[in-house]
């Protein structure tokens, strides 16, 4: 292919995408509208193999019931508030693909665009952190405890309606792929919620993805938050071709787009 075929095959390309986007945004658009606080509906049009895990993140002890009230989506005139947490970061890097990607900046990365996402659909963006800091103290004795205390704390202060953790996952067998939605096993709401984004994320990212929304009653940030909190696993660093398409801005893109897609359903109340 000559530098004319390439310009060409570019610029078709850039085409497309907008296209796309503007496709998108007009879906979008059909879902959702706040007016005097409340969320009004539009028209909207497996099984996990258990291979790989969110992270547990940190070890805790007792349980409160991820919260199945989502009330705080359309509290008198305020818009519903979202809290979007970025996991890891800092000194933490996460998981470490194949390749050296760092499961922390892809985490940031996602979470800003998903931020964006929301903020254009009047949803108000808590983020957990927006830079390469974790939530410690630098001479903190156990720094990953404090993160995720700080964490639970800050979406448990901000009353959102819903929040989402991004990670990326990982495991020992190349092969295994796909992302996941993770909800707390007693939380009915947070299962509604999983559900949504799951489908949303097979649909419009992953066609060929037969992973399901899967319970969990044993990580951290899903039994210690009181409201209605998923973990989004995006995908899997240890399998090479996930990775890299993880790296892609236009991947990263249509993952936010889902998951943003999956958050609008679960306010308007979809199943």
């Amino acid at each position: 292919m000559n530098d004319f075929e390439q310009k060409l095959l570019s610029m078709l390309m850039g085409v497309l995408l907008v296209v796309s986007m503007l496709a998108a945004a007009k879906e979008a658009a059909g879902y959702m509208a706040v007016s005097t606080g409340k969320v009004r509906t539009g028209t909207v049009g497996a099984e996990a193999s258990g291979e790989g895990a969110a992270d547990a993140e940190a070890s805790g002890t007792g349980t409160v019931a991820a919260g199945d009230n989502a009330a705080g989506a359309a509290r008198g005139g305020e818009l519903p508030c979202v809290v979007v947490d970025a996991g890891h970061g800092g000194w933490d890097p996460g998981k470490v693909g194949i390749g050296g990607t760092l499961e922390k900046d892809l985490n940031l990365e996602i979470a800003l665009i998903l931020k964006q996402y929301l903020e254009a659909d009047d949803i108000r963006v808590i983020l957990t952190r927006d830079s390469d800091e974790g939530l410690y103290d630098e001479n903190a004795s156990n720094k990953k405890v404090q993160d995720m205390k700080r964490r639970v704390a800050l979406i448990d202060e901000a009353h959102p309606a819903v929040a989402v953790s991004i990670h990326q996952n990982s495991y020992h067998e190349e092969p295994v792929h796909g992302a996941q939605v993770f909800y707390y096993t007693n939380s009915e709401e947070g299962r509604k919620l999983a559900e949504l984004i799951q489908g949303e994320m097979t649909e419009k990212a992953d066609p060929e993805n037969k992973r399901q929304a899967k319970s969990n009653d044993s990580y951290y940030l899903l039994k210690r938050t009181t409201v209605p909190i998923v973990i989004v696993e995006c995908g899997f660093l240890s399998n090479s071709s996930e990775e890299e398409r993880l790296n892609t801005k236009s991947y990263q893109d249509r993952l936010a787009w889902a998951v943003h897609m999956g958050i609008l359903r679960y306010l308007n109340g979809q199943e």
